[in-house]
């Protein structure tokens, strides 16, 4: 799996907020996009996937390394997730209504060569939490809880890659600990794995490379263990 973002612009009326942002993930990777509330990091992976309708540049994904990449900006949202990327946003959007495994039969696609194949019962054990709750309407569940489920879900669609946006935000510690084992059960699966993140401590437990974004401008790539080492960088892009 290969995703090439080479110069996205993005656009929201006449107001620019992407400027030339260019990034690259690949299997068996977890990347953290790291930034201040309001740099841009939800905007990014909103335009990846094909929720910002004004946007410009070029996006190449490929969900198996024996195809050619396609450029995806300027397929609908519906396309891009049938090629295998999936998108859990930050506000959840859960079927509240449903119970747990309703919710998850509505992401269910069939299986990809090349790429993982997800269960109900393998997304159980990657998520005990819902196991033990199967029949439980998902409006009845912890923040954290439905979290997971929305997560649980989009891998129903069996994605090479998979963009979290803020998964941390707002979780208890316990729960945080949970996510982090379950992204990186994930990545040990063979997909590639991108979070946008505010939570440094978090995406330093669990990611190989890092983007800093600052108004709508990548200002820093590296692996994370460079990052985390670099108190000028943290200084100057991540403190409050």
């Amino acid at each position: 799996m290969r995703l090439v973002v080479d110069n996205l612009n993005a656009f929201y009326g006449r107001a620019q907020v992407l400027f030339d942002v260019t990034l690259e993930a690949g299997s068996h990777e977890v990347l953290a996009l790291i930034g201040r509330n309001g740099a841009g990091k939800s905007t990014t992976f909103k335009s990846i996937v094909g929720l910002v309708a004004s946007r410009r540049g070029r996006i190449d994904f490929n969900h198996n390394i024996n195809f050619d990449p396609i450029d995806i900006s300027c397929l609908p949202v519906h396309r891009i997730v049938e090629m295998g990327l999936g998108y859990v946003p930050e506000d959840r959007r859960i079927f509240t209504d449903l119970t747990v495994e309703e919710n998850l039969d509505v992401g269910t696609q069939l299986p990809r060569d090349g790429v993982p194949h997800w269960t109900k019962e393998r997304l159980y054990e990657l998520f005990p939490n819902l196991a033990e709750m199967r029949k439980r309407p998902a409006g009845r569940m912890s923040g954290g809880e439905q979290q997971m489920l929305t997560i649980a879900r989009s891998l129903m669609g069996n994605p090479s890659l998979i963009m979290l946006d803020e998964p941390s935000e707002g979780l208890a510690p316990k729960i945080v600990e949970d996510m982090a084992y379950a992204i990186l059960a994930m990545k040990k699966e063979g997909l590639a794995v991108m979070i946008s993140e505010q939570n440094l401590h978090f995406a330093k437990m669990i990611s190989n490379r890092a983007y800093i974004i600052e108004k709508g401008r990548i200002c820093y790539e590296g692996s994370m263990a460079d990052l985390a080492a670099n108190d000028e960088i943290r200084n100057k892009y991540l403190a409050v």
